[in-house]
């Protein structure tokens, strides 16, 4: 007899920037995550109550605008006071993203948990494997979602495209740090990880790991000084 999946898994497109919000979670305990609450909180919300659960908490893959509300580019983004005025709940965080998602969103020191590279969120069968991926951010993360006997899945947020990666010419950036989120912790996943990412830079919305190691070129490096060519920096 097949096992029936515990996982609760949605991707859903937000936004003016091609942005990709998604929600992770257990059907058996009715919990879910929002990855990167912004542009459309309360449809977010309203879709994970019309499919039965409930919104214990927030993932934040870090800070910027676009992912978790604010001003940018003479845009006002929907985001985390909007998430914390219609449910408050924690914002998991990296711990060296905390004070920059403060600064960001106005949200309190008591509206965080902070965490450490390799913390876990467990919700029924399903967990969630939170992997510090510095480079675009100082304290950039990506979610792996696991569930026994399935292939993960990897929600990379702005590290990791579909055939690219994030951008490391921002404030708080670092090539150096991003080649090693790419080469030395995501790309040693298994290929059959599933991979997410935080914008839809490209014809399909996922695709495995395995064929990125395959076709994106900044995991197809074998050293820094090719990925820094690469990256023109």
């Amino acid at each position: 007899m097949s096992r029936t999946s515990d996982l609760y898994f949605k991707q859903i497109p937000v936004g003016q920037m091609q942005n990709l919000a998604y929600l992770v979670g257990s059907l058996s305990s009715h919990e879910a995550l929002l990855v990167d609450p912004a542009w459309s909180v309360d449809a977010l919300l309203d879709q994970a109550e019309q499919d039965g659960m409930e919104v214990t908490g927030a993932l934040v893959t870090h800070y910027h605008q676009d992912h978790v509300g604010g001003s940018i580019f003479g845009m006002d983004i929907e985001g985390v006071p909007r998430l914390l005025e219609r449910a408050p709940m924690p914002l998991h965080v990296n711990e060296h993203e905390a004070e920059g998602t403060k600064k960001v969103t106005g949200a309190s020191e008591s509206d965080l948990a902070r965490h450490a590279a390799g913390d876990q969120i467990v919700l029924g069968e399903v967990s969630v494997r939170l992997l510090h991926t510095p480079g675009h951010t100082p304290g950039s993360q990506c979610f792996l979602v696991e569930e026994n006997g399935q292939p993960g899945r990897l929600i990379a947020g702005d590290t990791l495209f579909l055939g690219s990666c994030g951008r490391v010419d921002l404030p708080g950036s670092n090539p150096e740090d991003m080649y090693r989120s790419l080469n030395l912790t995501l790309k040693e996943l298994p290929d059959e990880t599933l991979l997410y990412p935080g914008h839809l830079y490209s014809a399909e919305p996922s695709d495995t790991l395995g064929g990125q190691k395959r076709t994106n070129p900044f995991l197809r490096v074998t050293s820094l000084e090719q990925f820094l060519m690469l990256m023109g920096a």
